[in-house]
């Protein structure tokens, strides 16, 4: 299980602003914790690792950053675990992907959403953190539309992109027999309110329905893997989108009545609302993005 600490570590130096946030803190270390045979996940620095492991090899489900590969290899190893075959980046974030240099020169196949590839070739900021365009051997080599799935280990990989939110290029994957789910960002467990990257095609309406399709197929004993934060619930999914379909229809009603958007931070509609102080988004920032968001949808 992830500390609160390390998490807390991992928001200070995501919104740092500093080009080094691309380099774990020393001393970062990799844990592996089983959520069911053949699966884990692998807690660090950025975006938390899912793993299908078995006899027809090793699926990563993002890679976090490149100078933590040796540690992810060693904690894939520790599963007793073959070195990966695939790795799927949820979303083109630093945080997610920037390990797909050194996985890709290691010969694993990178997969994506049509919109990530783009997206690395271009490079962009993010949070005040610029990411340099992606060598060709870090690119998605498998893109998709809709969605593609695997047929590994024993059980059905659902790779599916939903509409995204976070970003534009969201993937979602489901181990249908497991009943097990990775989010990517579209869900940070207890760390109040999501990111919603406008830059990167990210919209808060996306997000809601996204989350409102995964609720749809999920049960009460599905096992969620947040993109950052602790393993969750369906339950737990379901509280965060309502926390976050709360605070939309706050922001909604001022701009409906005409306020500005400067007006909308200065009544500070969401106070109260997170379910975490000190959360990555702040609830001023949050407001700008839904703003943003209906204004792409001409509300």
């Amino acid at each position: 299980m992830k500390s609160h600490n390390a998490i807390a570590a991992t928001i200070l130096l995501l919104t740092s602003g500093s080009a080094a946030a691309q380099s774990a803190p020393d001393g970062t270390e990799i844990r592996a914790v089983e959520v069911k045979p053949g699966i884990a996940v692998l807690y660090g620095f950025g975006g938390n690792i899912g793993v299908s492991y078995g006899p027809d090899g090793t699926i990563l489900i993002d890679d976090q950053v490149g100078d933590l590969t040796p540690k992810i290899q060693a904690a894939v190893a520790s599963l007793g675990a073959s070195p990966a075959r695939f790795v799927v980046n949820t979303h083109w974030h630093w945080d997610h992907a920037m390990g797909n240099e050194n996985f890709g020169k290691a010969g694993a196949t990178i997969v994506a959403h049509n919109n990530v590839r783009p997206r690395l070739i271009k490079g962009g900021t993010v949070t005040g953190i610029v990411s340099e365009p992606a060598p060709h051997v870090a690119l998605p080599v498998v893109t998709y539309d809709h969605g593609m799935t695997l047929h590994v280990n024993g059980d059905t990989l659902d790779i599916r992109f939903l509409g995204g939110g976070h970003t534009d290029g969201d993937s979602v994957v489901f181990w249908r027999d497991a009943n097990v789910v990775h989010m990517g960002d579209l869900f940070m467990h207890n760390l109040g309110w999501p990111f919603i990257d406008i830059e990167s095609g990210g919209n808060v309406e996306h997000h809601l329905a996204t989350l409102a399709q995964v609720i749809s197929q999920t049960d009460g004993a599905t096992v969620v893997i947040p993109g950052h934060g602790e393993l969750a619930t369906r339950s737990d999914l379901i509280a965060f989108r309502s926390m976050v379909e709360t605070g939309v229809g706050r922001v909604r009603v001022l701009k409906d009545a005409g306020k500005t958007l400067q007006a909308a931070i200065a009544a500070k509609p969401l106070a109260g609302l997170s379910n975490a102080e000190g959360g990555f988004v702040t609830d001023d920032q949050f407001v700008e993005a839904v703003w943003k968001s209906l204004d792409a949808h001409g509300h």
